[in-house]
C-alpha cells in the first residue's frame, strides 16, 4: 500500500535527503533556507512500507513548480533508485491532480536520467507531458589530470592573460566563512557589473553552512590591500561548484577575475582532487574558455487534462509545435 501525502514544511526532508544528497540543491538545509526568503513549501511524499520519495514544490493559482530559486543550479527528484522509486514518484504525480492542474519542472538534469523519470512518472499517472531543453550546463571533466595539465589545454589568449597580469594582484582561497572576506565579496559584488542579488541574506546563510560543513572555497583577489574579485565556490563528492563570482568593472584591466580563477582551479584539482567542476546554467561565452562540456537542463511541463484550466496552456502548446 502506497500513501502519498503533503506537507507545508521541509523538516519532512531531513530524514530523506541525507542519504539522497548528491549536491548542494538535494539537502533539506538548502530547501529551508528557500523557504526561509518567502516561498511557501509544498512537500509532496510518497511511501510504502520499505520506502519513501518526495518532491519539493511549491504551488500558486494551482501551479505547482519546483521550490527553488536562482541560486539552484538543478532541480530533481528525491526518491530511490529502481522500480520502487518509479512507483512512488508515479503516486505522487497522480496524487498532484487534486492540487493543480499544471506542474512545470526545472531545470532538470538528464546525465542522471531525472528527466526521463520524472516524464515517465507523470505520463504513467495521466498527464500530458512535453519535456524541452531549458538552459545549458558548463562543465569540466577533470580525468585525472593536474592542473599544470588542464591549464595546457586552455585558450592561449587565456593563458596569455594570466602570464601577463598574474602579479599584479594577491590572490587567496579559504576554506572557512570569514565575515570580513565575505563583506568584501558583497561590496565588489554590490558594484559589479552583475544584476542585484536576488536573497543576499540567503546566500550569506549558504557559505556560512558550507564553511562549517568544510565545503566552502571562498576566493579574493587584493590589488594594493584592494579586494577587486571575489568568488563563491564549494565542493562535495568529487564536485566543485562555481556559484558565484564578480569582479569591480574600475579594476578591469588586471584582470583579477581570471587570476582568482586559475587559483581555485588549482586548488580544487590539486588540493581537493575533484572529478568535476560544475559552473552551473547559462551560456555566457566565458564559461567555454574554462569548460570543456555542456550538459542540456530541461523543462518538462505536465498538463492535466481532465480540469478546463489546462486546456488553453495545451492549445499554446500544440501552435508553438506547429511554428518552423
Amino acid at each position: 500500500m502506497i500513501e502519498a501525502r503533503y506537507h507545508d514544511s521541509v523538516n519532512v526532508l531531513q530524514a530523506l535527503t541525507g542519504d539522497m544528497a548528491g549536491a548542494p540543491f538535494d539537502r533539506a538545509e538548502w530547501y529551508a533556507l528557500l523557504a526561509s526568503t518567502g516561498l511557501t513549501p509544498l512537500i509532496a511524499i510518497a511511501s510504502d512500507a520499505d520506502d519513501t520519495a518526495a518532491l519539493a514544490l511549491t504551488e500558486r493559482d494551482g501551479q505547482i513548480t519546483p521550490l527553488r530559486n536562482w541560486y539552484s543550479f538543478t532541480w530533481r527528484q528525491l526518491a530511490p533508485e529502481g522500480a520502487a522509486g518509479d512507483r512512488l514518484l508515479e503516486a505522487i504525480a497522480r496524487q498532484l491532480k487534486s492540487r493543480g492542474h499544471r506542474v512545470t519542472l526545472e531545470p532538470v538534469p538528464g546525465e542522471d536520467g531525472s528527466a526521463d523519470r520524472l516524464a515517465r512518472a507523470f505520463r504513467a499517472a495521466g498527464w500530458r507531458v512535453a519535456v524541452e531543453p531549458c538552459d545549458i550546463n558548463h562543465i569540466l571533466e577533470v580525468g585525472g589530470r593536474s592542473f599544470a595539465e588542464y591549464w595546457e589545454s586552455r585558450p592561449g589568449a587565456l593563458r596569455t592573460t594570466l602570464k601577463r597580469k598574474a602579479k599584479k594582484v594577491e590572490t587567496q582561497v579559504l576554506t572557512r566563512f570569514d565575515p570580513a572576506v565575505w563583506a568584501e565579496y558583497e561590496s565588489i559584488y554590490a558594484a559589479s557589473w552583475k544584476p542585484a542579488e536576488d536573497q543576499p541574506a540567503m546566500l550569506r546563510a549558504f557559505a556560512q553552512s558550507e564553511g562549517a560543513a568544510g565545503r566552502l572555497r571562498l576566493g579574493v583577489a587584493r590589488a594594493g590591500g584592494q579586494a577587486v574579485a571575489a568568488q563563491c565556490w564549494t565542493v562535495e563528492n568529487g564536485v566543485a561548484y562555481i556559484h558565484k563570482l564578480a569582479h569591480l568593472e574600475s579594476h578591469k584591466p588586471l584582470s583579477a577575475g581570471t587570476t582568482l580563477s586559475a587559483a581555485l582551479f588549482a586548488h580544487v584539482i590539486d588540493i581537493d582532487k575533484v572529478a568535476l567542476v560544475d559552473f552551473g546554467t547559462g551560456n555566457q561565452s566565458y564559461k567555454a574558455d574554462w569548460m570543456e562540456a555542456v550538459r542540456p537542463r530541461f523543462r518538462i511541463d505536465c498538463l492535466d487534462m481532465g480540469q478546463p484550466k489546462a486546456w488553453a496552456p495545451l492549445g499554446k502548446r500544440m501552435l508553438r509545435s506547429l511554428r518552423p
